[in-house]
């Protein structure tokens, strides 16, 4: 049935991914199936394309969180190494003079352990947040699985 200046009324069945061409009900696909082969290998190659660059952007993203938390143990490691310094020298200074200065040396040794505490915490706490799972990724290599799957029935 066409309207009144002679067109279809009902819109055609629009496309489920960028390039592909489904016909409407009751309609066939004039293309030869060298076009539709083209058509498939054109669309194939673009959805990976994408599934790539979204694995790199979510790698990216956790591999910054990685980092960060890398970093915050590797400030940790040079707290305690300060930490160990200070304390030998407080209890060497403690041992040989008995004089004031050495609680000075002590209260800075332990200031140094509660700093590298600390960073040691929300180092670990940052590397346990981290996701190498992907998880959008795999969302869309399912949809596109059950999309390639549909395309092929």
């Amino acid at each position: 049935m066409t309207g009144a200046q002679g067109f279809d009324p009902v819109p055609p069945t629009t496309p489920t991914r960028p390039g592909s061409h489904v016909a409407s009900a009751g309609v066939e696909d004039e293309r030869s199936l060298g076009q539709i082969v083209g058509d498939l290998s054109n669309d194939l190659t673009t959805l990976v394309k994408q599934e790539l660059e979204l694995a790199r952007t979510e790698l990216k993203e956790e591999a910054t969180k990685a980092g960060k938390g890398a970093g915050m143990l590797g400030g940790a490691g040079v707290s305690g190494l300060l930490a160990l310094i200070l304390g030998s020298f407080a209890l060497a200074y403690l041992l040989d003079n008995w004089m004031p200065v050495e609680l000075a040396f002590l209260i800075v040794t332990i200031l140094w352990a509660i700093v590298g505490a600390v960073l040691a915490a929300r180092g670990r706490k940052e590397l346990k947040n981290t996701n190498p799972q992907l998880p959008e990724t795999q969302q869309t290599l399912k949809e596109d699985a059950a999309w390639a799957r549909a395309q092929k029935n």
